[in-house]
């Protein structure tokens, strides 16, 4: 048995676990959000196949219902379907990194801009850069990198607009599949914690300017370190 073989039955034992969340009311909303958090996760990586017999049953839920979701993920762009060969987790290229982090710092920087006179509402963004404190000091990197992904989404948020919030939870869940290249997640990530830190504390000084300054050179160092891991070539 392969590693991602063992990860992806795994990955189906969850599923079936995650069921109850469904409850009475199973739509294809809740089940993309399900598939949405696994793959983000890295229960299913990037180039995996989804079996839709195999989820369906893990979920309980209808084909029809199972490709409604795939459908709104591969919207989305975590998936992509390949005729005559099933649905599989998008495997993301060096030119989706660069736009991807052109698109970010198009939000998190205008949001920090924009934000007018202080003191900030800065709760969500404290406790997103928290969690991810205590996820390093236990030696937990995969949710030091979920605190990093929702610290940049309680930055955008600081906009105060709900299409903001809903661009940017696409655009860092696409993110995360071009995390699963990093070997070392503790590398990638723990560098990051003191730079989330230093910028709530220029915010909570209130020196927004500055604290806009400081995540253009965090996001440029981000998309440079990704690159450069990056492989050259990815599958189509």
């Amino acid at each position: 048995m392969t590693a991602d073989t063992s990860l992806a039955s795994l990955a189906l034992s969850e599923l079936a676990r995650d069921r109850a969340l469904l409850g009475r009311t199973s739509t294809a909303e809740r089940v993309a959000g399900i598939l949405r958090e696994r793959i983000a996760g890295g229960s299913f990586r990037p180039g995996v196949r989804l079996s839709e017999e195999r989820i369906c049953g893990a979920l309980g839920v209808s084909r029809n219902t199972l490709r409604e979701a795939f459908r709104l993920l591969t919207h989305e762009r975590l998936l992509v379907h390949r005729l005559n060969r099933g649905t599989f987790v998008r495997v993301l290229t060096p030119a989706d990194i660069m736009d991807i982090y052109r698109v970010r710092r198009l939000v998190e920087c205008a949001a920090l801009r924009e934000l007018g006179d202080p003191p900030f509402r800065l709760d969500d963004v404290e406790g997103a850069v928290a969690a991810g404190e205590q996820a390093a000091a236990e030696g937990r990197w995969a949710d030091c990198s979920t605190a990093n992904i929702r610290f940049h989404q309680a930055v955008a948020g600081l906009a105060g607009s709900r299409r903001t919030d809903d661009l940017m939870r696409g655009v860092l869940a696409e993110l995360r599949l071009a995390f699963h290249i990093m070997d070392d997640p503790r590398r990638f990530h723990e560098p990051y914690l003191a730079r989330n830190r230093q910028i709530v504390r220029t915010l909570e000084a209130g020196d927004a300017e500055s604290a806009e300054r400081q995540l253009g050179f965090y996001l440029e160092d981000s998309r440079r370190q990704l690159i450069e891991a990056y492989p050259e070539s990815t599958p189509d």
